[in-house]
């Protein structure tokens, strides 16, 4: 079976490239329940890209004859471990405190879909977790737009995977990822219950562990009422200069681009 997937430009990570967490979240939807997507490279935007899939194996997504990702399912339960809710105050007074809301100028990829500070009001989903006192994660408040939603109301299932991507990273990496690019590497997440458009939700990230270049992460998205309705577990990895190779398009239209491939 193959099946083409278009990333559009709205929903960008870095420059030139989707949002990691939305990638994995339409090509998750051709699996269906709890699902990995490791990131081989950054999946381009405004690209037609071939989605193969042999009967119930794994998902392959190409750039011409060039591996973007790959998807599969799993039963692992990923809500062992999940935090405590927070509230929605502890959210808010958190997110405030986020080291790239308070200095915009440090984060690495202002146009991010999900956590950019440069997009505009309507536009992003501006999730920006900080530091919750007392604790050892990070949270912000995320009133998802009607506009993400399907007819009944109910969030599309990649934009929960966009809200748990970002929350995750910068959970993680809020004291270390300072003048280091970091990018998504793999994440496995399961949406636990609908996400309704409109209503205020908690969004927090943690780390799990640090092994190196790799960063492991840890986010959970509840109701205003501490119900947990999405969880996922993420790997970051830190590039270095040797793997930001070229632009895919003319310098005059994007300024920094990474072209990476992440090894298991």
């Amino acid at each position: 079976m193959t099946q083409t997937l278009l990333i559009a430009p709205r929903f960008c990570g870095p420059p030139g490239s989707g949002n990691g967490g939305y990638v994995c979240g339409r090509i998750a939807a051709y699996l269906g329940g709890p699902v990995q997507v490791t990131l081989r490279r950054p999946a381009p935007l405004a690209t037609p890209l071939s989605v193969e899939r042999d009967g119930q194996g794994p998902v392959r997504v190409l750039d011409g004859g060039t591996l973007v990702a790959e998807g599969i399912g799993l039963a692992g339960d990923l809500t062992l471990g999940l935090p405590d809710p927070v509230s929605i105050a502890e959210a808010r007074a958190a997110g405030t405190r986020c080291r790239l809301r308070v200095h915009p100028d440090q984060h690495p990829f202002p146009g991010c879909f999900v956590c950019g500070p440069d997009r505009p009001p309507a536009d992003g989903l501006h999730i920006l977790v900080g530091p919750v006192a007392g604790q050892e994660l990070s949270a912000d408040v995320w009133y998802p737009d009607a506009a993400l939603a399907e007819p009944g109301g109910h969030v599309r299932p990649e934009f929960v995977w966009a809200a748990l991507d970002c929350a995750g990273g910068i959970g993680a990496l809020e004291d270390i990822a300072v003048g280091s690019p970091y990018l998504l590497g793999r994440m496995t997440a399961r949406q636990l219950a609908p996400v309704t458009a409109g209503q205020p939700h908690v969004v927090v990230g943690w780390r799990l562990a640090q092994d190196g270049r790799k960063v492991m992460a840890g986010s959970a998205l509840f109701t205003g009422t501490g119900q947990a309705v999405g969880v996922a577990h993420a790997t970051w990895i830190r590039l270095d200069r040797s793997e930001v190779l070229r632009p895919r398009l003319p310098a005059a239209e994007t300024p920094f681009n990474l072209v990476y491939e992440v090894r298991p």
